[in-house]
């Protein structure tokens, strides 16, 4: 389908009216004409493309403390079980001749029966083709006819300022527009899909969004779709001026993965990296504060042999600049395993380039010396000198600890440094999983966490 781009340039009215053409015309003489300010045009080309989506199936309670013996036994509760799932959400048709509906994973999470309804009211079962969590993308597929499609425009285009419209489904009330700008861009670490392993890079808008708003489009005022609306951040639930979209620059990598493998396999450089802070860069001898710093590099990956070292600060990929550490992980996880990006790096003050062939996987504990079932839900790291702690002590980072796991049910917790195991200092993940493996029994990790130490107990 083609977007038809000849109607009244509607930003240009929009900001006319808030700039106070209403007055002007008051002014001007109760008879005078007055120019109508409206987006309906735009709109009736593009809402035909937003879909209905509605789910049925099951689903495991969220409730993490179901999952601890001490609480269901206090309490007299059951462990975490199957619940009935009914929902709503809405789609956006991307391919008219496939039938291809992105949505979010949310909406379709654990769904046995998934129907779209369109905006003439025909109703069509979808198929899943694929799902991500880690962007909350969903693809779907309808065998329907006389569909109308909205493709995925440039969302890099976007500037804080930029009007864009809302549609979707609030509360199951039906097609439902609204109208806002864009607030902020490449808002991450927000912890609203995937949990410490989401990819976020959301776009942020003051358009009403609501429940039942997941999965619909964000459309500039050229009818470009330009991201997929996912959530909010409200105290109450409803909506109250912060709501997030998911760019199509990532919409569209994600759902090329989808129709291919129907998943998505995510490419990795084999770094630890973090922010380049106003220290770092002092320390480091850099003019600014952005780009993102090696602090270790994987044994065997992409980047050991392309020569990146530790302390290198990555500035670029492919010749678009790196914000900070969360930019080039949403970056490289996009790129398809084995195609070359171009990176751009400072090094003890000069500037070089490294092509990297980006690889598969992901670099955790099993790939830094060892594993064990015990520390499933965790990943740990040697300590960097982003942390707290570099240079006062020695030991084990905990990157990551899983609500729910063991690790956490003993008292783990994401930034704690392990200095011991059993009365045995450990310097490193090697030396950790080392120790880990030749104990059969309880395990006592000696933690440092802030100014303060403890044991904690592993079985």
């Amino acid at each position: 389908m083609t977007i038809r781009t000849d109607f009244l340039p509607f930003a240009r009215h929009v900001l006319l009216a808030l700039a106070g053409i209403a007055l002007a015309g008051a002014a001007a003489g109760a008879d005078a004409p007055m120019e109508k300010l409206t987006v309906a045009p735009v709109l009736k080309e593009v809402t035909p493309a937003v879909v209905n989506i509605s789910v049925r199936g099951r689903r495991m309670q969220q409730n993490p403390l179901l999952d601890d013996p001490i609480f269901r036994r206090f309490f007299n509760a059951p462990g975490r079980r199957s619940v009935p799932i009914q929902g709503i959400g809405s789609g956006v048709i991307v391919d008219s001749d496939e039938g291809l509906v992105v949505t979010n994973h949310h909406v379709v999470n654990g769904a046995e029966e998934i129907v779209v309804t369109l905006q003439d009211r025909r109703e069509f079962e979808a198929t899943l083709v694929g799902s991500d969590p880690r962007t909350d993308v969903a693809l779907l597929r309808i065998e329907a006819d006389d569909l109308v499609a909205l493709p995925p425009g440039d969302s890099d285009s976007l500037e804080v300022g930029d009007f864009v419209v809302a549609i979707g489904n609030p509360f199951g009330l039906g097609q439902t527009v609204t109208l806002g700008i864009v607030s902020a861009l490449g808002r991450s670490g927000l912890g609203i899909v995937g949990g410490n392993e989401g990819y976020e890079d959301f776009i942020q808008t003051d358009a009403s969004i609501n429940r039942g708003n997941s999965g619909g489009a964000l459309v500039d005022l050229d009818g470009q779709l330009v991201g997929i609306n996912t959530a909010i951040n409200s105290p109450s639930g409803g909506s109250v001026g912060i709501g997030f979209a998911v760019p199509t620059r990532m919409v569209t990598a994600v759902v090329d993965q989808l129709l291919e493998f129907g998943e998505v396999r995510r490419g990795v450089l084999g770094v630890v990296i973090s922010n380049v802070s106003p220290d770092v860069a002092e320390g480091l001898g850099l003019d600014a504060a952005t780009g993102a710093v090696v602090s270790q590099v994987m044994e065997g990956s992409p980047a050991q042999q392309a020569d990146i070292r530790p302390y290198d600060v990555i500035v670029s990929v492919d010749g678009e600049a790196v914000d900070g550490a969360a930019d080039l992980r949403n970056r490289v996880g996009l790129v398809r395993v084995g195609e070359e990006v171009v990176v751009a790096l400072l090094r003890e003050g000069e500037r070089l380039e490294k092509t990297v062939a980006i690889g598969e996987g992901q670099f955790t504990a099993a790939a830094i010396g060892g594993t064990s079932d015990r520390f499933d839900g965790a990943e740990f790291r040697d300590i960097g000198p982003q942390h707290p702690l570099a240079g006062e002590v020695r030991g084990v980072e905990v990157m990551r600890v899983d609500p729910g796991s063991g690790p956490a049910r003993a008292g783990l917790q994401a930034g704690d440094v392990i200095i011991a195991v059993n009365r045995r200092q450990v310097a490193n993940t090697r030396e950790f999983f080392d120790v880990v493996s030749q104990q059969d029994g309880a395990l006592a990790l000696y933690v440092q966490r802030g100014n303060t130490r403890t044991f904690i107990a592993i079985r």
